[in-house]
């Protein structure tokens, strides 16, 4: 790691100059997170006596890792260099053991962690893998996890699922939840930006990060390492495709311990403020000077323009951050020094908690898509006005109830307090689109710096191989000797046999691909596993990069205008010999879109099923006829609903085992 790095990946407590391993990452989060109990947790289980019990004090998470350590966690970092070539459960057992000699009684635990799902086939993968993760001992043992599903009908947004969310822990643990730390992870929805996530969810997004490789649920975990212990019983809110860095002094720390609200402030360029909501900060309160600050906002603003952060006061100068007024000259050199302060997670204490509770059983079912940030933290403030409750530009869908729920809860909520931690030395990254994700993993960007991510993670890659690209990175895969990986491709949970060819700026998924084949750049491939009547099938979606699997049309007559590899839809249709015909999607709901349109055919093997999936593609990047006569064709929304999650589980598995395998052979020198 370099010497001028300004963040330190969260809860590592290794010296510097060593790549992050997964088994660290326990061992910090296992400190705020333990019991110190010796069963591991069921999902969704019920509530029993450990859940009062306190754990062992946290060590320095990121921005605090110079804090002095405890001899207990001395000895946590030496089992963690003893097991540090082995498999991952060994290890966490003998951490975890060491932990519990020195428990302190003054840390907070956080009881709950809460991962919202879609619908229940949603939540079942959500399940299973919490499970398998749980069995494996990858997660801190000390904490409750629990999936909870929207409730059926129309979508409620992630406010309406922060609500449904507070009533079933209130079913769950009658009054006790009203003392918890709850984690709250928003993970509903399908990933259509981001596919490869899709299946088996954002919130178990592979990292190229440890060894044994990380999922965004472990660097979730990891990044509040720090909260609890300075945090009031409440609910954190986060959503499961970002990441948030941030560097604090020595002594400095951050705290969720006031009334109301408190929320988390980056600095951000002005256009990235257009996507995020921004705060209007209170000048009385607030500096700008050093790395930590605690101030108020005035006024929340969701997704403004830059003539409305203006015109409220929320642009700042960088370095002293001096607010400027909305009707100020700019120089040109002020204008690049331009910045505002965005959003990312926040809290809310529980009578806040309970309020809202209240409110959804007076309103009864949700019928509209209700937004956690914009509907929440708009109404806060003293500079809170309803205007925002008739403006509908950033909803995806209206419905009649939204304006009237909106004003409900503005109703609720006006005049409470939004407190604001600014951290003026942070990044916030996304990671919700196939851009971003390649960006993020592939290229010199700051987290892949800040990070330490690898171009090869928890992987066998043979040094007979073609090429590897340093840009490349491969997570959990097995490359053999002879294929070529582009610069800028992701591999993922995939084996790539020797005669396969990459190209650039790819994305490979779960898959087996064992012919002669050259992927061409852009593409996106990602195999899943599906039951139909009882049995195992497979299929691969194929697609560019830069296809848009969330643009749709109404009418068959209007295909024509979406776009497959760059070439209309009507033209591959025609090369693939499928009918058009209202069969040809398999939603009017969600509209004819790429998501919707039964393309792709079910094969008996993984392998398989590549083979036919690139074949299609072949014959539209080559105009050439390829007939999918005699198959059954699914789109992507169908293979969601059929997906067969413990088959898909069990091909991981057997690429983890089978790198596990070759380690222990490496180590005893066969």
């Amino acid at each position: 790691m370099g010497t001028n790095r300004l963040w330190q990946p969260v809860g590592v407590l290794t010296a510097r100059g060593r790549h992050p391993l997964q088994t660290e990452f326990i061992v910090c989060v296992c400190q705020v997170f333990s019991n110190s109990i010796t069963n591991t947790q069921a999902v969704d289980n019920k509530p029993d006596s450990n859940m009062g019990r306190r754990p062992p004090r946290s060590a320095g998470g990121l921005g605090s890792y110079s804090n002095s350590r405890t001899a207990g966690m001395a000895r946590l970092e030496e089992a963690v260099a003893a097991n540090a070539t082995g498999c991952q459960a060994e290890a966490v057992t003998q951490m975890r053991a060491d932990a519990q000699e020195t428990p302190h009684s003054d840390a907070i635990a956080i009881a709950c962690v809460a991962v919202t799902a879609a619908d229940a086939e949603q939540a079942l993968a959500y399940r299973q893998q919490l499970a398998e993760k749980l069995s494996r001992k990858e997660l801190p043992l000390g904490a409750r996890y629990h999936v909870f599903v929207d409730p059926p009908g129309p979508k409620i947004g992630n406010g309406g699922s922060t609500l449904h969310v507070l009533r079933c822990l209130e079913d769950l643990y009658g009054d006790k939840w009203t003392s918890f730390i709850v984690l709250l992870i928003h993970s509903g929805g399908y990933s259509r930006r981001l596919p490869n996530a899709s299946a088996l969810g954002k919130i178990f997004t592979a990292l190229p990060l440890g060894d044994p490789i990380y999922q965004m649920l472990e660097l979730k975990l990891a990044m509040y390492i720090d909260f609890p212990s300075h945090m009031k019983p409440g609910i954190l809110i986060t959503c499961s495709d970002d990441i948030e860095l941030y560097s604090i002094g020595i002594e400095e720390t951050i705290t969720f311990d006031k009334p109301g609200f408190t929320a988390l402030a980056h600095p951000s360029d002005l256009t990235v403020g257009t996507t995020h909501g921004v705060f209007v900060l209170d000048p009385s309160s607030f500096s700008g000077k050093g790395e930590l600050e605690y101030t108020s906002c005035r006024h929340f603003l969701h997704k403004p323009d830059i003539e409305t952060m203006r015109q409220c006061g929320a642009v700042c100068v960088r370095g002293n951050c001096s607010q400027l007024g909305s009707s100020g000259d700019h120089s040109d050199s002020e204008m690049d020094s331009e910045c505002v302060y965005t959003d990312s997670i926040f809290y809310m204490d529980h009578s806040i908690a309970k309020q809202l509770l209240t409110f959804h059983k007076q309103m009864g079912t949700l019928c509209c898509e209700i937004d956690a940030y914009g509907d929440f933290l708009q109404a806060l403030g003293p500079g809170a006005t309803q205007d925002y409750t008739k403006n509908t530009s950033n909803v995806t869908k209206e419905e009649s109830q939204l304006v009237e729920v909106r004003q409900k809860l503005y109703s609720l909520l006006k005049g409470t307090t939004l407190n604001v931690i600014v951290l003026n030395n942070s990044k916030f990254y996304h990671i919700g689109t196939m851009q971003e994700y390649l960006f993020h993993f592939t290229s010199d960007s700051k987290l892949k710096f800040e990070l330490d991510l690898l171009s090869v993670a928890f992987s066998i890659f043979s040094d007979k191989a073609e090429t590897l690209d340093q840009s490349a990175s491969i997570i959990q895969s097995i490359l053999e000797p002879g294929c070529f990986i582009g610069p800028g491709s992701v591999i993922e949970y995939s084996r790539i046999g020797p005669e396969v060819s990459v190209g650039k700026n790819s994305i490979i998924s779960g898959s087996h691909i064992n012919l002669k084949v050259d992927i061409p750049s852009n593409c996106f491939l990602s195999s899943l596993s599906i039951k139909i009547n009882n049995q195992v099938k497979y299929v691969s979606m194929v697609f560019s990069v830069e296809d848009d699997l969330k643009k749709s049309v109404k009418l068959l007559s209007d295909i024509h205008s979406l776009q497959f590899f760059g070439v209309s839809l009507l033209v591959c249709l025609d090369l693939w010999g499928v009918k058009i015909s209202d069969l040809l999607f398999s939603s009017d709901n969600t509209g004819l879109g790429l998501w919707t349109a039964r393309i792709f055919p079910v094969c008996s093997t993984l392998s398989e099923s590549v083979r036919m999936s690139l074949k299609m593609l072949n014959s539209v990047q080559h105009m050439s006829a390829f007939k999918l006569n005699g198959f059954k064709l699914l789109s992507v929304e169908e293979m969601l609903t059929y997906k067969d999650v413990e088959d898909m589980l069990k091909f991981r598995n057997q690429i983890y085992d089978e790198i596990c395998l070759q380690r222990r052979k490496e180590k005893s020198g066969l």
